[in-house]
């Protein structure tokens, strides 16, 4: 009599990295040096993701692949056996010979989860030839209205071990960060201190929406928790004293500690690090946010309790006390949709700190050559912030503290730009230090909002290539005590996006940049989320080669980017 198995009580719930299954179709009749050509080609396309794909924590990705030969149905449903076994989570198919599509990858698919982000990596060589079968396959998973991302590269034509060119690895490798993004963060949870967003509609933890379109779990915890952890001492005191030591040696005197009993309530925000960063790592969160206002430090109606500034900003930063460290994107205010905005561009830059920002001031170039006339500052067409303007990136809450330098720099020499001012006690009545800094110029990245619509039943991601700019001393105090001096400011420039029209399409008052990050990345992770792409900027192509990816077959035949994106969240409702 057969017997259930039973599985073991010691396990690891600690999740491993995302699995890529690579695989090569080929036709019986192709003769036999192609065909060990074609699994070559199989095997090479693996080692370029297994060496250049990292996960946000610096674990490089999974990657497997088959060197069976995709030729029919016995040999997908192989393949697709040995993928299930080996946990695979995105999949490549890396053809150079005619196969038959329905008989082979089509086969494997039906294997698969009906989402299973899947890439089609070829050479554009005319032997035998494997590009005519990837137009095959795309095209028939575009009438499938099934989404494929087509990579027509180039490798040699003959050679039993081509190499690709650089340029086809770039395009194969932005796919794999969005799928490893797609694919990585599912069944994964972000945890959110408090409830709404201070009422702010545009922050709100959609649940269900959440769940359904990127398999993100929100759990939610009051902060009464925090306060009665705080109020027993649910930290690490010998730890709080080693964090403290390390604050007092790199900011020193910039840390204001004047107000009364600044120094025991300073101490409360660290131990809030400490004790937020714990409950996370014990819950699996790849994310959190802490609501803050009112209730926790600024109702007088109960007792006002620190402010977590620098908790946040060392949530969301690359080092601590205790070294190097992976960014645990982490929102300010609890707004869950700037939380998921940081978490997504953290994962598909590879780990990248993320920034947290109010969409503060617009400053058109008219206004701020204004303001530097006034001050007497001088500036030349050079100048991008006197020709193009720039925004205010101004919050107290949760920039990491990376961008008090540019990427590559080491802490402690970051550390000598960041101040940590007292809090402003007529909004913050429970005291407690804020972060400041100015970030330095000509950081490149992306800036983006992710937003959400009741009425379409999907998210959108407001977004452009942004850099950073210097402000000449004068103009940039100027600029910042038009806000709040005490907080950190980035001056953010947009590439396309003219001020008109960048403070009118602001999804919120909140809005997020990643340093080194590519579109094409974005794109790909948008395609398989269902997000909708928003770039309302007259100045930027509807395709820049070199920077986008393709657009998929999928959209053309099927109305459109939104039409056949929205149609798809449809169906998934």
């Amino acid at each position: 009599m057969a017997r259930a198995k039973k599985l073991a009580e010691d396990f690891d719930a600690r999740p491993g990295a995302v699995t890529f299954g690579v695989f090569a179709t080929c036709d019986p009749r192709i003769d036999e040096p192609s065909r060990k050509r074609a699994a070559n080609i199989a095997g090479m396309v693996a080692d370029v993701v297994a060496g250049n794909v990292r996960m946000p924590d610096g674990r490089a990705a999974e990657v497997v692949w088959s060197p069976i030969l995709v030729d029919g149905e016995k040999q997908a449903d192989a393949v697709a056996r040995q993928f299930m076994a080996a946990g695979v989570q995105a999949l490549i198919c890396a053809p150079d010979t005619w196969a038959f599509p329905q008989l082979t990858a089509v086969s494997l698919l039906a294997h698969m989860p009906a989402d299973v982000p899947l890439n089609i990596t070829c050479g554009n060589s005319g032997p035998k030839p494997g590009v005519v079968f990837a137009h095959a396959l795309n095209g028939a998973l575009a009438q499938m209205g099934r989404l494929a991302a087509l990579n027509v590269g180039t490798w040699p034509d003959t050679g039993p071990r081509p190499e690709m060119t650089p340029a086809t690895a770039e395009a194969l490798i932005d796919w794999c960060y969005a799928a490893m993004t797609y694919a990585g963060l599912k069944g994964k949870r972000v945890v959110v201190f408090g409830h709404d967003s201070m009422g702010m509609e545009t922050a709100l933890a959609h649940v269900l929406a959440t769940r359904r379109t990127f398999g993100l779990e929100i759990t939610r915890l009051d902060m009464k928790l925090l306060a009665d952890m705080l109020a027993k001492k649910a930290h690490n005191e010998k730890e709080l004293r080693a964090l403290r030591r390390w604050i007092d040696k790199h900011v020193a005197d910039r840390l204001d500690l004047s107000q009364p009993g600044a120094a025991g309530r300073f101490d409360q925000g660290l131990a809030m690090y400490l004790i937020m960063r714990d409950l996370l790592a014990d819950l699996g969160a790849v994310g959190g946010g802490f609501m803050n206002q009112l209730e926790w430090g600024s109702d007088l109606r109960g007792l006002p309790l620190p402010i977590c500034d620098a908790a946040e900003s060392l949530l969301n930063a690359t080092f601590d006390h205790r070294g190097r460290k992976p960014p645990l994107p982490f929102a300010t205010e609890a707004d869950v949709q700037g939380l998921l905005t940081m978490l997504f561009m953290t994962w598909l830059s590879g780990g990248q700190p993320p920034l947290f920002m109010d969409f503060r001031k617009v400053w058109e170039p008219w206004e701020i050559r204004a303001l530097a006339d006034k001050l007497g500052v001088k500036y030349t067409p050079k100048d991008a912030w006197a020709q193009r303007g720039f925004v205010d990136g101004d919050n107290s809450g949760s920039a990491a503290l990376d961008w008090a330098g540019r990427p590559g720099e080491k802490p402690e020499e970051v550390l000598k730009r960041v101040g940590m001012p007292g809090a402003e006690l007529h909004y913050f009545p429970g005291g407690g230090n804020s972060v400041t800094f100015i970030t330095p110029g000509g950081i490149s990245g992306l800036a983006a909002r992710l937003a959400y619509s009741d009425p379409a039943g999907a998210f959108s991601l407001v977004w452009d290539e942004a850099e950073t700019v210097d402000l000449p001393p004068l103009l940039a105090a100027a600029v910042a005590a038009t806000s709040t001096p005490t907080w950190p400011h980035t001056w953010v420039m947009p590439r396309y996006a003219s001020m008109a029209e960048y403070k009118q399409y602001a999804p919120a008052n909140h809005f997020h940049m990643t340093w080194n990050l590519r579109p094409a990345r974005l794109q790909h992770w948008m395609d398989l989320a269902g997000v909708l792409s928003v770039t309302p900027w007259q100045a930027r192509p509807v395709f820049i080669p070199g920077t986008d990816r393709p657009l998929p077959l999928a959209y053309l035949l099927g109305g459109g980017e939104n039409a056949t994106k929205l149609c798809r969240a449809a169906r998934r409702a």
